[in-house]
């Protein structure tokens, strides 16, 4: 990332498993399916640069019940404190970490997130408890207006308000909603965070951010069938989603703000000249997909080629190729 800052977002992502053949699956809480399922799941921490996602680091989550010999019980908020702690070892310049409510209740992750100096804004549960003293209140301060700036350009009014616990503290509290009137639980979320200065409009765009990445990090796992495997143990099955974050890594380099950063200064000035600019996730994937079904056809074909002996059809898949990969595809050295 050559010491650009990046959007730290962490989230757990579950997913049905018939049986109990499949190592580490249990009857739990699957976030995909909204519900308690028979399942697996895991601890995923995942970067955003420029509206552009992807994946950091997966961890499986062991239920108490599955654990093998050897196994240490860990819980999904230790595995992703172990995680950014690991991540920031490494030299990544996170800006802000943002989490949702699993997270933003544990104290201990929030005690990694403080101890490792960073920023962050996590969801927390409306009836969210904090300390106060005998004499002291909770209070609302009023409603400002703002405008949530979406991905796509697109512009909606929202609202913002702190809540107060007693008195001013270092870490805030604020309530952001559509509709002040009947606070719609769908589009209401409550949050903290350390961060300071005048946060009305960061925090709105932040938090906002963090539950549109989330669904687009799981569509683009869709994409790629993270889930479509037929593997019993947890060896195999992390080597899938090994490969799976490998292919969405080679997807997101393709798109405009991380090719820009593998750009020498005479790279960019092409760059700028290309009438195609890939800006989302999904063109790249499109433009990939477009450049390997060619070849892949071209093969599946050559049998009967050899057989008809048509060199004019032959010749002109030759061409349809070179076309085809004359298209820049960009991949990181080493």
């Amino acid at each position: 990332m050559q010491g650009k800052k990046i959007i730290l977002i962490v989230d757990e992502t579950g997913d049905r498993k018939k049986g109990n053949k499949t190592d580490y699956t249990a009857r739990q809480y699957l976030g995909n399916v909204g519900k308690i399922d028979q399942g697996i799941v895991s601890v995923n921490v995942y970067g955003v640069y420029q509206n552009i996602t992807f994946p950091l680091m997966t961890k499986i989550y062991k239920p108490k019940s599955r654990l093998k010999v050897g196994d240490k019980y860990k819980t999904k908020t230790a595995i992703a404190g172990e995680m950014v702690r690991e991540l920031k070892e490494l030299g990544l310049e996170i800006e802000i970490v943002l989490a949702d409510s699993l997270y933003g209740e544990s104290s201990s992750f929030l005690e990694v997130l403080e101890e490792l100096k960073l920023e962050y804004v996590v969801s927390i549960r409306k009836n969210h408890g904090v300390w106060m003293g005998a004499n002291e209140r909770v209070r609302a301060n009023k409603w400002c207006k703002f405008t949530r700036t979406f991905r796509d350009g697109k512009r909606e009014t929202r609202y913002i308000r702190e809540i107060i616990y007693g008195k001013k503290r270092r870490i805030t509290y604020w309530e952001m909603t559509t509709d002040t009137e009947n606070l719609p639980k769908n589009s209401t979320s409550f949050v903290r965070t350390n961060c300071q200065g005048n946060l009305k409009k960061r925090l709105g765009d932040l938090y906002g951010q963090r539950t549109w990445v989330e669904y687009g990090f799981r569509q683009c796992k869709q994409e790629l069938g993270w889930k479509d495997y037929r593997l019993t143990k947890i060896e195999s099955i992390e080597k899938w989603w090994g490969l799976i974050n490998s292919v969405y890594t080679m997807v997101s380099l393709q798109t405009k703000p991380l090719r820009e950063l593998l750009f020498s200064e005479e790279e960019k000035k092409e760059e700028i000249e290309e009438k195609e600019q890939i800006n989302s996730w999904k063109t790249s994937l499109k433009k990939i997909m477009m450049m390997i079904e060619p070849l892949v056809l071209f093969w599946l074909i050559t049998p009967w080629l050899k057989m008809v002996n048509s060199s004019g059809l032959l010749e002109g898949l030759n061409n349809l190729l070179s076309i085809t990969h004359g298209s820049k595809l960009y991949f990181p050295i080493g």
